[in-house]
């Protein structure tokens, strides 16, 4: 197939975009080419700026491509200037669990409906990170109500190379004993590893699958599993306090679970987050806390 993935160049984008060379597929990435990429030749490459409608005009207006994977669309108005001028036959766009607006145990891809949500047309900026995701989905379903696709609905990614490093927040502030607040150690909460994450998005180029559809590793942990878990490996204590800086986990209700039933109906299989929380945990304390 002829794929264009919009980014693919760091975190998640890079196993994706890797698993999607080796299964043959012809890929196209378009970037600001800001971010250096490891894809040699293996890659054809287009640089633009998908905020400019104009450089999208020059750089992609009326090509086709039988794929189309968008993980850096945060708007409605990403999405249109996108869509208005190339065209695919899949549009797999990478949406995010916090589109729901009452996230809680076992969320299933029904609890937020794009279709009836109300659509505003908006740049990143003018809405929060939750608000201007659900608008990026209502543009699709409907500005373009005939474009096959899928909303891809992940929680929060992690990885060895999460450059956001709010894993190594917790870490980091075990080992120099900086005292950190947490609003609740015991909420259930979902994620997914950065591997799973990019092999999610290449296993659904080859599905018929449509619609929202959610993807996190398998299970689900606390933070106080988290913190105890680095307290054990460090040999330190948490310095739990309500003045301590506050933790990049926090703002979750007691359960924010994503059902993955219909990920798994595609034949997909998640790891468990908890074995990838450990080795990520044990990377980060090796490579920069090891003597």
């Amino acid at each position: 197939m002829n794929i264009l993935i919009i980014g693919g160049t760091r975190y998640f984008g890079i196993p994706m975009t890797n698993d999607l060379i080796s299964k043959g597929h012809n890929i196209t990435i378009a970037t600001r080419g800001k971010t250096p990429d490891l894809y040699v030749d293996q890659v054809s490459r287009i640089i633009f700026d998908r905020a400019d409608e104009n450089s999208i005009i020059k750089s992609l207006s009326g090509k086709y491509y039988d794929v189309i994977i968008d993980k850096i669309a945060y708007s409605s108005n990403d999405v249109k200037r996108l869509l208005d001028h190339v065209h695919c036959e899949k549009y797999i766009l990478m949406s995010s669990s916090a589109v729901y607006t009452d996230i809680h145990a076992d969320t299933i891809e029904e609890d937020f409906s794009a279709e009836r949500y109300s659509l505003k047309w908006c740049e990143r900026s003018d809405f929060d990170y939750a608000e201007v995701k659900r608008q990026a989905e209502c543009a699709v379903v409907q500005r373009f109500p005939d474009q096959k696709y899928t909303a891809v609905r992940y929680p929060v990614v992690i990885g060895s190379t999460d450059y956001t490093k709010r894993l190594y927040f917790y870490i980091e502030c075990i080992q120099n004993e900086t005292p950190m607040f947490i609003d609740d150690m015991d909420s259930r909460i979902s994620f997914i590893h950065e591997n799973d994450a990019g092999l999610f998005l290449s296993h659904l180029v080859d599905t018929e699958i449509s619609g929202a559809i959610n993807g996190c590793s398998d299970g689900d942990i606390s933070l106080r599993e988290i913190v105890s878990y680095i307290e054990e490996r460090l040999n330190k204590k948490a310095i739990i306090a309500p003045n301590g800086t506050p933790a990049p986990y926090n703002g979750y209700p007691a359960y924010a679970t994503l059902n993955t039933s219909k990920a798994k109906q595609t034949g997909f299989s998640f790891s468990d987050i908890k074995d990838r929380f450990y080795e990520t945990t044990d990377h980060y304390i090796y490579l920069n806390f090891s003597k």
